[in-house]
């Protein structure tokens, strides 16, 4: 049986557990510093069990030494961006926390594929991988698959059709410099141009850019995590159960859309071994361009990094 570590015990932790657990994908531990929340919630999770027919085993701790031997290990800790928060303030405070738990993560399960979901998503995941000394195949982070939710979801509402025919791509930096792609994105194998104006589809790519700042000033404290974690999940049964999927994931290019030396979200075959390959798709220039204004800003978080 496959042993997952979810590393944070917030919204975005816990309820990844809880959908792991749901799918009985393996035994679970998870860690967080707060003393007693980790015990707590997997001692909640442990008694719906019981309810909703699950035998997962869920473990809380505060203790890194537990996640020994983990086959995959999640990481949702850190912070949110506050309030008068600069991005660089995130970064720093961010890029500590993590270099801290990829390190224990490297002390304990060395053999474990890393997810990370910690923003700002690409330079933290760029983080970890320097911090585990892992291959960059084997850590990696979850963007596309959310923001393609999203995106997906905002053509269903406006085709009024079902979510499950959608098949919607993004690339890129995770957050405002994303780049929804409208001619990979499908219903029902019918391109999007063919079904909606453009002008239609400029309006759901703009709220697609701006859809976890919609759901943060919707709830006024917090953030979103019923889509995260759904996200997370999906990347993760795609580890365990070696279906190589082909996925959006930030992924540590070299070379591949005409950049080397940091992750992007790109679209990637997601197996057993981590990220199998990447595979480069063919876009306009104006799509390179807004890649291009992407990486760079990636590149600057990353210059800002004491690692």
């Amino acid at each position: 049986m496959a042993k997952i570590s979810v590393i944070g015990a917030g919204n975005v932790g816990a309820t990844t557990v809880q959908r792991l657990a749901e799918l009985e994908l393996g035994e679970i531990v998870m860690t967080d510093i707060v003393e007693g929340l980790p015990q707590g919630k997997a001692l909640d999770l442990m008694q719906a069990g019981a309810i909703n027919d699950y035998d997962t085993q869920v473990t809380g701790t505060n203790n890194y030494a537990d996640i020994a031997d983990s086959d995959l290990v999640i990481i949702t800790a850190g912070i949110a961006r506050k309030p008068g928060m600069s991005r660089e303030d995130l970064i720093k405070t961010n890029s500590k926390i993590i270099g801290e738990v990829s390190r224990n993560i490297a002390e304990y399960s060395p053999n474990s594929i890393v997810i990370n979901v910690t923003n700002p998503l690409d330079i933290i995941t760029y983080v970890s991988m320097k911090a585990t000394g892992f291959e960059p195949k084997k850590v990696f982070g979850m963007s596309g698959v959310l923001d393609a939710g999203r995106f997906a979801s905002f053509i269903a509402e406006e085709l009024k059709c079902s979510k499950k025919d959608v098949e919607a791509m993004v690339i890129g930096g995770h957050g405002d410099l994303m780049v929804p792609l409208p001619q990979y994105t499908t219903v029902s194998g019918v391109s999007l141009p063919e079904l909606l104006p453009e002008e239609t589809i400029a309006r759901l790519v703009e709220r697609t850019v701006n859809g976890g700042a919609e759901i943060v000033g919707l709830l006024k404290q917090g953030s979103a995590f019923y889509a995260p974690s759904a996200a997370i999940v999906r990347m993760a049964e795609a580890v365990l159960k070696d279906s190589k999927r082909i996925i959006p994931a930030s992924a540590y290019l070299e070379g591949q859309y005409g950049q080397e030396g940091i992750y992007f979200g790109v679209p990637v075959k997601l197996g057993a071994n981590g990220i199998e390959e990447i595979l480069e798709l063919k876009l306009d220039e104006s799509q390179y361009e807004i890649l291009r204004k992407s990486s760079e800003t990636i590149r600057r978080g990353i210059s800002q990094l004491e690692i």
